[in-house]
């Protein structure tokens, strides 16, 4: 039993280093394999699980091997697509947005929660209105008639 122990073990080991070797010989110098290697790498320096990281990694791999992921012009496409939805005045805005052309900003991570798109769009606000000097009076006040009083008369000397 105890051979049979050791046996099984040596089998295993040497199916683990064949996989191992195959993976390694896969992922090889080619661009598929250094973006394995790139997102394997991200794997230690995420807070996500690294078993579940490294089977995501293995499964995008192996969909890249078939053809199968699509590529950033079509996610841009969609995200356009989905601009024409919004109303006329703000469409110009979206499609900034998404092309990030203008002062756009792109914030977080989909791990984070969600990616933040931002774009400032500078509007000049028009100038307080000063306010008139009152318009002097067309005609000048009625002059004010005061009447003149009599003087008393004199009072003779004597």
């Amino acid at each position: 039993m105890h051979k049979l122990t050791h046996s099984t073990i040596a089998v295993l080991m040497a199916c683990g280093s064949a996989v191992a070797a195959f993976s390694a010989a896969a992922a090889g110098p080619g661009p598929r394999g250094s973006l394995y290697q790139q997102e394997i790498a991200v794997c230690d320096r995420i807070q996500q699980d690294r078993a579940a990281c490294l089977r995501e990694a293995g499964a995008a791999r192996q969909e890249a091997a078939r053809g199968g992921l699509t590529s950033a012009p079509d996610y841009q496409q969609n995200a356009l697509a989905r601009c024409t939805r919004q109303p006329p005045a703000d469409r110009a805005d979206c499609e900034a947005r998404v092309l990030g052309t203008g002062q756009s900003a792109v914030q977080g991570s989909v791990l984070g929660g969600g990616v933040i798109r931002e774009t400032v769009t500078p509007i000049l606000m028009p100038a307080p209105a000063i306010p008139a000097m009152p318009a002097p009076p067309a005609v000048a006040p009625a002059p004010v008639v005061v009447p003149v009083m009599p003087s008393p008369a004199p009072v003779p000397v004597r």
